[in-house]
């Protein structure tokens, strides 16, 4: 928890609060429902919370805001993003409904009322919205496929263009170069804003589908 202050210094009682539950939240719900390897529970606030974390150094959502966490897993971005912008309104999709109850539960638990979970494929999903938000799905032309529909033009609310959002391992200039190359692109290194060394080769990558 206190790496997660660290970064993030000026957060109030009551988001300190809730992320002072995700420990107990998580253990509890992922000793019935595996979204979190055992091993990897121990590193929660590392691995979990503050990579997700990284998508707010890298933008920071705007009030109204809509964004899609596609293929959220256990709630990962979208959780610790919903936290964070409590004015931000977060959908949590994933094909798994187990790990969708997951996510019902931890929202629940917190008190998100920003945060809707859906168990739909996001092929299938046919809502718009400012970003999409995701991480370890799939390969970023996979990605942008999916994600393109799910992307609304219509308003634009922040300095970076609508678009993908993707937290991304060490293999990402490969993937990027996997896209079409009018598409524009943005790759920060993580390991700008979080020095510990699991975030090397970590990205966050930005494409404009």
């Amino acid at each position: 928890m206190q790496v997660i202050l660290d970064h993030f210094p000026h957060l109030t009682a009551e988001q300190q609060a809730q992320f002072a539950q995700l420990d107990e939240l998580y253990r509890l719900w992922n000793a019935r429902i595996n979204v979190i390897s055992r091993k990897d529970i121990d590193h929660l606030y590392t691995h979990h919370v503050l990579h997700s974390l990284a998508i707010a150094k890298f933008v920071q959502f705007k009030p109204e805001a809509q964004i899609v966490d596609l293929g959220t897993g256990g709630g990962f971005p979208g959780i610790p993003l919903a936290i964070l912008f409590p004015e931000v309104s977060f959908t949590l999709i994933d094909g798994t409904r187990k790990k969708i109850s997951v996510v019902e539960a931890v929202a629940e638990g917190l008190g998100l009322s920003n945060v809707r979970p859906l168990a739909v494929r996001a092929e299938e999903h046919k809502g718009q919205y400012d970003f999409v938000v995701t991480r370890a799905v799939a390969e970023m032309s996979m990605l942008a496929r999916w994600s393109a529909h799910l992307v609304q033009h219509k308003r634009q609310l922040h300095a970076l263009p609508n678009g993908l959002i993707a937290l991304k391992g060490g293999q990402v200039k490969q993937e990027v170069k996997g896209l079409p190359r009018k598409m524009a692109v943005e790759t920060e290194p993580i390991s700008t804003w979080f020095k510990d060394p699991w975030f090397e080769e970590k990205y966050v990558v930005w494409a404009q589908v």
